[in-house]
């Protein structure tokens, strides 16, 4: 074993770091999840001559006071190395400490990334911070200076160290990266998940992206894209190189999971995030900026259905919108046409109009509707592909879209039950057929059920549907099986375990089981329920069991989570026909 270096041993190594060339340069790519594209990297220090620990080089640089020469250096090497052609946006580290002693002021950052040539709008600080931040008010004035020269702010290694609170609401930085102890195995962990998931809540409410960094494993990838999270570094996507990577990993972007992680109730969230802009793209003809009026004029007559025609220049950049209403009415002025036909459409354009990226999550357009700017009721609103014309939007799309997230929200879990209702039992469907997932989806309900509810009332109905659930939930497999409350005494679970026959088979001989606690001895030992048909007429009804139909769900058999729960819904029909505990529902059946 080596021994470690002398103090004075570590001094000429940080000479040597400090030197021209005496540090090198790694990148290491960060990925937008939602579509796997390489869109940004963090830059990485390493002595050019040492096997050295960075944060050792970085402490003795602290100690002897040269920690912003250090930092400074290391920005100018990254800033310099960095192929910004490929690599997208380029983070780089700098400590709270360094610019709180003044050891490194703003311009000395702005003058090294400045090197590179680059506009400083394609660098994001990373600040670190191995101490207690005393001052953030200090630290945040002097951040200040960066944004205002077009630099972001991330805040690193947030859920450990002292990465804290305090420092996220007072810096506001665009990015908070989530440290490697909340992400790695979060598939496996319900506090990793609730704690990652109160992080995802406070992001959206300050209008932060979230990157999770230390992503080693296809399920916490999965995990931490269905929570919402927009961004992620970590070795499996690619690991520190010196040469930076435009595309992920082939294993990333052609991934197929063999089954798709279950997330618990309380660790889902809102719709909110997963529908973006995207999601209200309409594809609608545009013009370019050197086009005449005249012609404007041609594609509204050809679509008579376009509120406005976005305006572009060659490079397909968004230059404004022409309002149909106001484009007609100053055409139909006396001699307008003869004025203004020829002229350059820019003229009758408005040249701010309301934009969103295809990215962006309807929660953060929905401050559009509480600004004092309405036109997008009238003219909507353009929707870009990296700063390029997509499509538009309307306003009547995007108010009705809120107006139903908002809803789904409230109606997320059922009350009785508290497994999820409806609508996440669609999602979770729609993100099996996306993933082309194999699966089996099982319709569940109660044989007989309304007889004893009238008999019983209502509290012991309740307990009876409880008795559904929690036996559906105990021979469900947690990870794979995913368990919904549709209503009433309506379930449905999904499941992904290759032994779900058995699984069904339990749970309906259990609960018939189990059930007969809730029925009063006598009725018990009669075998049937007595009491009034529908017609008024006396009665008697067997006593209440569990029926469940099961559709398979292969990989391209079905489009919408709609079809899928019509199998299953015919599935259970089928079962109840045959009075069956358990029927699964084949090719003829299906086609029947």
């Amino acid at each position: 074993m080596l021994a470690s270096p002398l103090p004075d041993s570590l001094d000429a190594l940080l000479d040597g770091a400090l030197r021209p060339g005496g540090l090198r340069a790694l990148f290491q790519p960060i990925v937008r999840l939602e579509d796997r594209q390489v869109v940004a990297h963090e830059g990485l220090m390493r002595h050019a001559h040492a096997d050295m620990s960075p944060l050792r080089l970085l402490d003795r640089a602290r100690t002897a006071g040269r920690l912003g020469e250090l930092e400074t250096h290391a920005a100018r090497t990254l800033a310099q190395a960095f192929d910004f052609d490929r690599g997208g946006r380029l983070l780089v580290n700098l400590s709270a400490h360094a610019i709180l002693q003044g050891a490194l002021r703003p311009q000395q950052v702005i003058e090294s990334l400045q090197s590179a040539g680059r506009d400083l709008s394609r660098f994001v600080i990373e600040i670190t911070e191995r101490d207690i931040v005393e001052d953030v008010g200090r630290l945040a004035d002097a951040l200040g200076y960066l944004r205002a020269a077009g630099i972001r702010i991330a805040l690193d290694d947030f859920g450990n160290g002292h990465s804290n609170f305090e420092l996220w609401h007072e810096l506001g930085p665009e990015y908070v990266k989530i440290d490697r102890y909340l992400i790695h195995e979060i598939a496996q962990s319900p506090g990793r998940l609730s704690i990652v998931r109160a992080l995802v809540q406070v992001a959206d409410s300050l209008g932060t992206d979230l990157i999770a960094e230390g992503v080693e494993r296809l399920q916490d990838l999965a995990i931490i894209q269905d929570l919402g999270i927009r961004f992620a570094q970590g070795y499996l996507l690619g690991r520190p190189s010196s040469v930076v990577s435009d595309t992920a990993p082939e294993e990333i972007r052609q991934a197929t999971r063999e089954k798709l992680p279950v997330w618990p109730l309380d660790g889902r969230r809102s719709a909110f995030p997963k529908v973006t802009a995207a999601h209200l793209l309409i594809e609608a003809p545009s013009i370019d900026d050197q086009a005449s009026n005249f012609e404007a004029e041609q594609l509204f007559r050809q679509h008579p259905q376009l509120p406005a025609l976005p305006v572009i220049d060659h490079d397909g950049r968004p230059q404004g919108l022409i309002n149909r209403r106001v484009f007609n009415e100053r055409m139909a002025v006396p001699f307008a046409r003869e004025l203004l036909g020829r002229k350059p459409c820019i003229q009758l354009m408005h040249a701010s109009p309301i934009m969103a990226d295809v990215g962006q999550s309807i929660d953060a357009m929905s401050e559009i509707l509480l600004g004092e700017d309405q036109r997008y009721l009238s003219d909507g609103f353009i929707i870009t592909r990296d700063g390029r014309y997509a499509g538009v939007g309307t306003g009547e799309a995007l108010v009705r879209r809120v107006t139903e997230l908002r809803i789904e929200a409230a109606r997320y879990a059922n009350p009785l039950t508290l497994l999820p209702g409806n609508i996440p039992i669609a999602e979770h469907i729609a993100r099996l057929i996306e993933a082309r997932q194999s699966f089996m989806a099982a319709y569940c309900d109660l044989n007989h059920f309304k007889p004893y509810n009238d008999q019983y009332g209502y509290f012991r109905g309740d307990r009876m549907i409880r008795l559904v659930a929690s036996t559906l939930v105990k021979h469900a497999e947690p990870r794979w099986d995913f368990v919904g409350h549709v209503g009433g005494d309506d379930f449905v679970v999904l499941f992904q375990s290759d032994d779900w026959e058995r699984r069904c088979q339990e749970m309906v001989g259990e609960f018939n089981t189990a059930s007969r606690a809730l029925f009063d001895e006598a009725d018990v030992a009669r075998g049937v329920l007595e009491g009034e048909d529908r017609a008024g007429r006396y009665a008697t009804f067997p006593l209440t069991t569990l029926t469940i139909g099961v559709a398979p769900v292969e990989p391209g058999r079905f489009s919408t989570a709609e079809e899928v729960a019509s199998q299953a819904a015919a599935a259970k029909r089928r079962a109840k026909r045959l009075n069956l505990g358990l029927h699964i529902l084949d090719a003829v059946d299906a086609a029947s």
